[in-house]
């Protein structure tokens, strides 16, 4: 829960921030002048590019915590198995061990999101994020029956 109110609270700040920027690209464009004018459009499109990204990553997160949610009522969510450190930190070992069996898994299954979905799991247990995101999409994909890219 408390990541959940970080992630709104930064959202939130960063809407406020694209406001704030947009309001200075007008400026900058009512102002008239030729390097005004291009200066306050550059501007103007930075809030649009970070609202597109601030909307894809909730919808990602959205849409993988309904996955979450569906797999944990079915009881499939996978179970943590990993050896930890003192300090908490996931033994390399150990999350190799299970990224294997996940592997191995989403190898016979592949057209099953609920495979993918744990195998995004342990592709960001072995802090590999963008394979883990891109496990996960996939697993958005074949759960909403929506095209998956090879």
């Amino acid at each position: 829960m408390r990541a959940k109110i970080v992630y709104f609270a930064l959202a939130a700040v960063l809407v406020v921030y694209f406001v704030l920027v947009g309001s200075r690209g007008v400026l900058l464009i009512e102002q008239g002048t030729v390097v005004t004018v291009v200066f306050g459009v550059a501007v103007l499109i930075l809030p649009f590019i970070g609202a597109w990204f601030l909307w894809h990553t909730t919808k990602f997160a959205r849409d993988a915590g309904r996955l979450a949610r569906e797999l944990e009522a079915e009881g499939g969510l996978p179970v943590d198995e990993l050896v930890r450190t003192p300090g908490g930190r996931i033994d390399r070992d150990s999350a190799d061990e299970v990224f294997a069996r996940r592997q191995a898994e989403t190898e016979e299954a592949p057209g099953d999101w609920r495979s993918w979905f744990r195998l995004a799991v342990a592709y960001h247990d072995a802090r590999d994020t963008p394979r883990a995101r891109k496990a996960m999409q996939r697993a958005i994909a074949l759960h909403d029956g929506k095209p998956v890219r090879a």
